[in-house]
């Protein structure tokens, strides 16, 4: 999406009118002898992991965000009137012998923008699973540039259900409900700007997607999927997060995200120049020259590297892997770890036992 707004000349105007606002979101294949079900992802040039699920009988398909920074899954319906439906799949209940409507408004709210609709149930495949009777939101209206130039159909939220829409159970809380996964965890595999690779895993872990141990993190509030950090370093002096702060784990962000003021130092730090389009542009060679920030979470520094937070786009300008929460984060201090982080570092959900297993990508 920011691509293309960039390509239009219109991304200025998107960011100035849709602030990063985390509190308002308020490989098909099966390895059967490790009990894991495999949902690959297309990688949009190391901003957005896309995977495919169906719903319906027969199958209606979209492409869909897995995103652990929210708990609802939705998609276009066909009754939906914004621009942003026509350039997108959308689901016909009319065609799905197993639709089931609830006829309950919905409204959800995103960092990037709304979507209003209704309540449905229906069958949601993905990955060789097979979840039925799984609630879900059909669009009527996605007001504003939202969706409009998105690389996705839908989203379908990996957090907590207190975070999900009331009465309804998530699909990761179907899938094991259901009893489809005999462990209750997923995991996340981010490529590095190969298209190709990515993975979301459901019921257990695959030990060849990563080396060494996984460092096992609590959650320390089980809405998101947050943890304790305990500081930001660079060359061993903390550049934020001083005395420890709170960190979100999520899939649906781009970027590294922070509160303004911090965020705004280490753009001065590593030498990045706010852009017409209101985007932090560095200088290209920097990427080889600047040292690893350190992001330091129960005691275990996650190193990450300027070839990682320096991302050069199609047209070879080079752009800051950080950005500004404003003051909208649930918590003044608190940091959003999107894929900037999450491409480094194999991560595990598990629910079972409310942890966070981080381990070196491979």
């Amino acid at each position: 999406m920011r691509e293309n707004l960039r390509e239009k000349d219109r991304l200025k105007d998107f960011l100035e009118n849709h602030p990063y606002n985390l509190a308002y979101k308020f490989v098909d294949s099966v390895n059967l002898d490790l009990g894991i079900y495999f949902e690959p992802m297309r990688n949009y040039l190391d901003l957005a992991y896309v995977g495919t699920i169906s719903i319906g009988t027969p199958p209606q398909e979209f492409k869909v965000i897995f995103d652990t920074g929210s708990s609802d899954l939705w998609v276009p319906s066909i009754y939906c009137s914004s621009p942003a439906c026509a350039n997108h799949n959308v689901f016909n209940p009319l065609r799905s012998s197993t639709f089931r409507i609830s006829g309950r408004p919905i409204h959800l709210q995103y960092g990037s923008g709304t979507m209003s609709g209704f309540l449905a149930y229906d069958t949601v495949r993905f990955g060789g699973l097979v979840d039925v009777a799984q609630a879900f939101g059909l669009s009527l209206r996605e007001p504003g540039k939202f969706m409009e130039y998105a690389v996705f159909d839908g989203i379908l939220g990996l957090a907590y259900p207190s975070l999900s829409l009331r009465g309804t159970v998530p699909v990761f809380d179907n899938l094991w409900k259901q009893g489809l996964i005999s462990q209750e965890l997923f995991a996340f595999y981010l490529s590095k700007k190969d298209e190709e690779g990515s993975v979301v895993m459901f019921g257990g872990v695959d030990h060849s997607y990563y080396s060494g141990d996984l460092n096992w993190v609590p959650v320390s509030k089980r809405l998101y999927w947050q943890l304790s950090m305990d500081s930001i370093s660079m060359n061993g002096e903390v550049i934020a997060c001083d005395g420890g702060c709170q960190a979100i784990i999520d899939t649906g962000t781009s970027l590294l995200i922070g509160p303004s003021h911090v965020v705004f130092n280490i753009q001065m730090i590593i030498g990045a120049n706010q852009s017409y389009s209101g985007e932090y542009v560095v200088d290209c060679d920097a990427a080889n020259t600047l040292p690893d920030i350190v992001f330091t979470i129960n005691g275990i520094d996650y190193p990450v590297p300027a070839s990682a937070y320096i991302q050069e786009g199609p047209q070879g300008t080079c752009y800051s892997g950080f950005d500004e929460s404003g003051d909208s984060l649930l918590v003044s201090d608190s940091w959003i770890l999107g894929d900037v982080f999450l491409r480094l570092y194999f991560t595990v959900f598990d629910r079972e036992n409310n942890r966070i297993g981080l381990a070196l990508a491979v």
